[in-house]
């Protein structure tokens, strides 16, 4: 029995020591784990820094030449590195002994500069500061891109190269490309007009040939002045949009290819203006740049400035802080330039034209001005029949209402008297409503009517639009802007009113009386005015 015990009490012992053992060699091996990664960073922190360089060209051999913290260096590079892939600009990582061992993404930061010139041998003339010009490479991604004077491009001065190309959005968001959507028959009461515009438009582009054989030079541009409301910028977009298509016809090309192909810059005149000396000029630079890469495909690009006035104001006046001395020169360059404005048309349009500079207006600029004016009867008529149409319900016919509309609008009578103008001859004139109605006002009259319709069909059921509906849309309309005349200038009523070359000395509202609109009773303010 002893001796069995003691058997059992060896083998409890050999298992506790194997166990023991296992521990040891777990740990063991553990530290040397540790001890193996101390090592190695060790090794890391102690390794000299890699440094960085920009490859230029390749040299004789497996060497590049490189610069390096502002040297030109030739070193070796590494078995590893595909050399036939490396363009210039391109960065390289050197290891301690400056051997390059890997190409690495390129940086995306540095300074916008300017560009001045593209040079012939490739490089890049730019302006860093008010008096530092510069010649700079290329980097590989611009080998084959075309730079122009006044285009932003990102730089590395230390390496002195030109990285890339910046699409600035200044420009981008003050111009509309895409051709607008609107024809001449969206367009009412601008026969004359529209007739006009066509004959100085289209009539050059798609006839070019028939001009050089009688020797007639097609307009540069075109003026449309008159009163704010009546349509001039929609002019101005069926002209884009009529030009792209009646060229794509001439040339029997599909007519929504030539949209596409076809470009509208809807300049947003306020908005090139820039409280830094010579940015304003180098914007219009730029939009007339544009336009001569838009159209040297062959497609017609319209350039139009809205509110012309408020960048080609007339030299030397005083009334401003007189930026338009090198702004209206910049305008006049880009037009009458070196660099033709072949299939460019430019169009200006402004309700201040006697605010716009002499020199901008003349034959060879602006060739052609159309007076947009106030519609009449006529005109109104077409005007409102585009508004209520047959996809308009009517409760009543269509020739009714319009016939009643006309006969609101254009009343003649003391209820619709708006303002009476006393000239300084001693005479006087008493203008009415119909004296001051826009297209504009045309298109709010019909949207009043529709909100009234609306408001009658919730109410009980009944759909369409009534006379009713427009005898109250027409007096609220009046009754919105009787009150007008009050805040303006007597010096500014005679172009107001269409009077030119007469002194305005003093301007008396007459509130007609509205419920005196044919149909409706009389009232003692009719009574005043006629007395």
């Amino acid at each position: 029995m002893s001796i069995v015990k003691t058997y059992q009490d060896l083998t409890t012992e050999l298992e506790k020591y194997a166990a023991q053992n296992d521990r040891l060699v777990a740990s063991l091996r553990s530290a040397r784990a540790q001890i193996v990664q101390l090592r190695s960073d060790l090794e890391r922190i102690g390794d000299p820094p890699n440094s960085y360089a920009t490859f230029l060209r390749a040299a004789e051999g497996t060497t590049v030449d490189v610069l390096h913290n502002g040297r030109r260096l030739r070193i070796a590079t590494s078995a590893e590195l595909d050399l036939p892939a490396l363009v210039p600009g391109t960065e390289l990582r050197l290891n301690e002994s400056l051997v390059a061992v890997e190409a690495v993404a390129r940086q995306d930061a540095g300074s916008v500069v300017t560009v001045l010139e593209d040079l012939p041998d490739g490089r890049v003339l730019v302006q860093v500061a008010s008096e530092d010009q510069r010649a700079l490479r290329r980097s590989g991604e611009l080998a084959d891109v075309s730079l122009h004077p006044g285009d932003h491009v990102l730089v590395d001065l230390k390496s002195q190269m030109v990285l890339e190309e910046i699409e600035r959005a200044e420009i981008t968001d003050l111009v509309l490309e895409q051709i607008p959507d609107i024809s001449f028959e969206d367009i009412g009461g601008l026969a004359e007009q529209i007739e006009t515009i066509r004959d100085a438009v289209e009539l050059p582009f798609l006839h070019q040939g028939l001009y050089r054989e009688y020797g007639l030079r097609p307009p540069k541009g075109v003026l449309l002045y008159g009163p704010p409301g009546c349509g001039k910028t929609m002019i101005a977009k069926a002209v884009a949009h009529e030009l792209a298509v009646r060229s794509a016809e001439a040339r029997g090309v599909d007519a929504a290819e030539a949209l596409r192909g076809s470009y509208f810059l809807n300049v947003k005149g306020p908005e090139l203006l820039n409280k830094y000396v010579g940015e304003t000029e180098r914007s219009i630079r730029l939009v007339f740049e544009r336009a001569r890469e838009r159209a040297s495909a062959g497609n017609p690009v319209v350039v139009f400035f809205d509110e012309m006035e408020s960048l080609f104001r007339t030299r030397g006046t005083g009334v401003s802080s007189d930026v338009e001395t090198t702004i209206v020169p910049q305008l006049l360059a880009e037009i009458d330039g070196v660099e033709s404005l072949e299939n460019v048309i430019v169009i200006g349009a402004s309700n201040r034209e006697d605010m716009i500079d002499p020199a901008i207006l003349r034959p060879g600029r602006l060739d052609v001005k159309v007076r947009v004016r106030r519609p009449d009867a006529g005109a109104a008529r077409e005007i409102l029949a585009l508004y209520l149409d047959e996809r308009v319900p009517l409760r009543e016919d269509a020739t009714a209402l319009l016939d009643l509309a006309i006969e609101l609008i254009y009343a003649d009578g003391p209820a619709t008297a708006f303002v009476r103008l006393d000239y300084s001859d001693g005479s006087s004139e008493v203008l009415h409503f119909k004296d001051f109605v826009s297209g504009a006002t045309l298109r709010n009259i019909v949207d009043r009517a529709k909100k009234n319709a609306v408001k009658d069909f919730l109410a009980t059921g009944v759909a369409g639009i009534s006379g009713a509906h427009l005898r109250a849309a027409v007096e609220d309309e009046f009754a919105e802007n009787e009150d007008l005349p009050s805040g303006a200038h007597p010096d500014d009523w005679a172009r107001i009113s269409g009077r030119r070359g007469r002194r305005v000395e003093q301007v008396a509202p007459l509130h007609g009386a509205l419920d005196e609109l044919p149909g409706v009773g009389a009232s003692s303010d009719a009574e005043t005015i006629d007395a």
